[in-house]
């Protein structure tokens, strides 16, 4: 089966759907929509010569012989809660501390993982009853670089759509030449909390998204590092130190 009826389809409404790869019996993608959606990807591996995880993975499965399997998990949804349960099940199928494999193709993140997805306690504490920011000098140079744009993937559009926290927080900033090299830290802050903290190896100029290929009107900063999740600045408060009007950096 390749196609819903328009009577089916009328009785679906939004819903959330699972390809699955029958030699393994493994869920290898979420996703959500409505119409046809479910069966596009294979159409998309057959027709198209993209490349991605999920794309290679259906042709191999073709290859082999075999047909990849369509789940629908939840329907007669609204879209925001198409939106909220496919979230929820990329989080717990994802989730590092609940699974010693990731066993999913999706490139974007469920939506709301970052502020709304799973938490210890202790995180959730420190979320949404957190310290303010506490700076010593010996601690290095921190550029604050404001992620609420980007922070979001439901509301992320255009440049500001990246693949995880990593890539949210260390481009495409905006920067004075003389002040790349002077940073040891960059924090992604996002509504006041900072959020991620990378500890700065080294930078570079790039004059496009690569995302998307469009250009920018001048070369921007793109910084590599290291994610630092055990870092004293992580989920602290940093309203002391507003970004200007219109901005979305701030040097300490």
């Amino acid at each position: 089966m390749n196609r819903f009826s328009n009577k089916a389809i009328e009785e679906l409404g939004y819903y959330v759907y699972s390809l699955i790869d029958p030699r393994n019996g493994k869920i290898f993608y979420i996703g959500k929509g409505c119409g046809n959606r479910v069966f596009q990807h294979c159409e998309a591996a057959l027709q198209e010569n993209e490349e991605s995880l999920k794309l290679n993975l259906i042709r191999e499965i073709i290859d082999s012989g075999a047909k990849v399997e369509h789940y629908i998990l939840r329907h007669k949804l609204s879209e925001q809660e198409a939106f909220q349960i496919e979230s929820v099940l990329i989080d717990i199928l994802t989730y590092p501390k609940f699974n010693t494999e990731h066993v999913l193709t999706n490139i974007v993140s469920g939506h709301h993982q970052w502020d709304e997805g799973i938490k210890t306690v202790d995180e959730i504490n420190a979320i949404y009853d957190c310290e303010k920011i506490s700076i010593n000098v010996s601690e290095g140079r921190l550029l604050l670089v404001s992620l609420n744009r980007s922070f979001d993937d439901a509301k992320a559009h255009g440049v500001y759509q990246r693949t995880d926290i990593y890539e949210k927080t260390r481009k495409y900033w905006s920067i004075s030449k003389s002040r790349a090299g002077e940073i040891d830290y960059v924090l992604g802050v996002y509504h006041g909390i900072v959020r991620a903290v990378i500890k700065v190896d080294g930078y570079d100029w790039i004059l496009y998204d690569e995302e998307s290929g469009s250009y920018f009107k001048k070369e921007r900063c793109r910084f590599y590092g290291t994610l630092v999740d055990d870092s004293p600045f992580l989920n602290k408060d940093v309203s002391d130190y507003p970004f200007g009007s219109g901005q979305s950096i701030r040097y300490i």
